[in-house]
């Protein structure tokens, strides 16, 4: 009888101690960014910029050491959408989205624009006069998915690419008209081009409807415990009540 139970016992220790990595793995956290300078980039080999910057003092004070991968954005929005413990930045919150994820907050300011190049200027009055226009998008990004929802199609008045930098690269050799970006990302890819740090892109209309507006957010996928986001909602909130979170804006908008 004694031989029996210990042989149960044993056999419960090894199902337990089977069990435990699982039941952990379900809880690792996975974070995933794009190259969005000067928000996300990797420079020298480490992910920085002042989005990224904020992210980590927010894993930090959650407890959680979590390595970012960086990657197309197309890529990481998807893994976003269809795994579970994903947390995904820098995402716009708009009314499209607003279902697809559990949203942390804001992490980041910005403000969209139809954007051309230095010394060239056009009459936009409405969106719809951009419709004439060849824009340069990025796949699956928040300013794609706005002109797309206002009858915009890639392949007809958008040409869509997997990074921002290639955009700007179409903008300057010519092949689009037009670009949609948010203000920091197209000011600094201006300027690290031309070398002049007084250089910008120049904006030729403003879309304050296009959605997330506050800024760019945090957020996890839907497949996340309520318990996960919410300790990442309170890190985030005393990250920003410490003033950790205007220091790095500060430091960026130099």
């Amino acid at each position: 009888m004694k031989t029996s139970l210990a042989r149960l016992c044993r056999l419960l220790l090894a199902l337990v101690l089977c069990w435990a990595p699982l039941a952990m793995a379900g809880h690792v956290i996975t974070a995933v960014t794009e190259e969005l300078p000067p928000y996300n980039m990797t420079v020298d080999g480490e992910l920085t910029g002042m989005a990224t910057e904020v992210v980590k003092a927010v894993l930090e004070e959650a407890g959680e050491d979590v390595r970012i991968r960086s990657m197309p954005w197309a890529r990481a929005y998807d893994i976003a959408l269809n795994n579970e413990n994903v947390l995904i930045y820098s995402v716009a919150r708009t009314p499209q989205r607003e279902p697809l994820f559990k949203w942390v907050g804001v992490i980041a300011p910005t403000r969209w624009y139809l954007f051309s190049l230095p010394g060239t200027e056009f009459d936009l009055k409405t969106l719809d006069d951009a419709r004439q226009y060849q824009i340069a998008t990025v796949k699956a990004d928040v300013g794609e998915q706005y002109l797309i929802d206002k009858g915009f199609a890639v392949g007809r008045n958008l040409q869509s690419s997997n990074k921002y930098e290639h955009n700007y690269q179409k903008l300057k050799a010519g092949r689009v008209d037009l670009w949609i970006s948010n203000e920091l990302n197209a000011h600094y890819l201006v300027r690290q081009a031309s070398g002049d740090p007084n250089e910008v892109a120049v904006p030729q209309l403003s879309l304050d409807d296009l959605g997330g507006a506050d800024g760019l957010c945090m957020a996890f996928s839907r497949d996340t415990s309520d318990e996960v986001v919410e300790r990442f909602r309170q890190a985030l909130a005393r990250v920003r009540a410490d003033g950790r979170y205007d220091a790095i804006v500060a430091k960026w908008l130099k």
